[in-house]
């Protein structure tokens, strides 16, 4: 059992899974994206969507979409903090359905280099989250580790070349899953890890025949605060 199961987390409320969760749904979806954020659209479901305005969850993506922490005493005011800092941002509502849980936001992106990022997220309680789809394609994983997406064509030899390359770089790997949209279609390969990826190995991997798309979320550099 971890500190939090008990207290919760340090925040600012009222609620860790509609506040704190929804912060950190947004500050684990602005470190996948990688870049500033130039818009972004958010749509709400289940439970978010129908007390999310109470509990400030509309506030509390915001806020971590522009890098805020969950203790942050500016979350309440970051939509005015967004509109000062060109951040284009709009709410809406969606029935993503009952494989989702309640506490789910999808979240459409954009990037000031035109880069874009489909993320489904859900606050799963005590500010804890998992990160449930990216680009349509279902994934599961928290935000706390190191974290390899690797979107590729489903052909034999990829499996064995990412792994191969984590071990010459000596990353170890926590967690691991494969899934497809189809055979032979577009999968994705999600790997949590022990130790931080080098850039030059996330570069390398991006230009590997029959890999679409890298995606890597990192905790080594803080996310840059508003």
């Amino acid at each position: 059992m971890i500190l939090t199961d008990i207290i919760g987390p340090i925040m600012v409320g009222p609620s860790s899974s509609h506040t704190a969760g929804a912060v950190r749904i947004g500050i684990v979806s602005r470190k996948l994206l990688a870049e500033e954020i130039t818009s972004a659209k958010i749509l709400l479901h289940g439970s978010f969507l129908a007390t999310g305005r109470g509990h400030g969850t509309d506030r509390a993506i915001v806020a971590g979409l522009l890098g805020m922490k969950v203790d942050d005493p500016r979350i309440p005011h970051s939509f005015e903090i967004a509109r000062e800092r060109g951040l284009d941002f709009s709410f809406g509502g969606i029935d993503l359905g009952d494989n989702f849980h309640p506490n789910s936001v999808k979240i459409y992106l954009k990037g000031c280099s035109g880069k874009e990022l489909e993320i489904v997220g859900s606050s799963i309680g005590g500010g804890q989250i998992r990160i449930v789809e990216i680009d349509g394609i279902a994934v599961n994983f928290s935000g706390d580790f190191p974290t390899l997406i690797v979107h590729n064509i489903d052909q034999p030899g990829h499996v064995a070349e990412v792994t191969s390359m984590l071990e010459h770089k000596s990353v170890n790997i926590a967690t691991m899953q494969l899934n497809r949209l189809n055979r032979g279609g577009n999968a994705v390969m999600v790997l949590e890890c022990d130790q931080e990826v080098p850039a030059e190995a996330i570069r390398w991997l991006a230009h590997l025949e029959g890999v679409i798309k890298v995606t890597y979320l990192s905790l080594a550099d803080p996310v840059p605060s508003v």
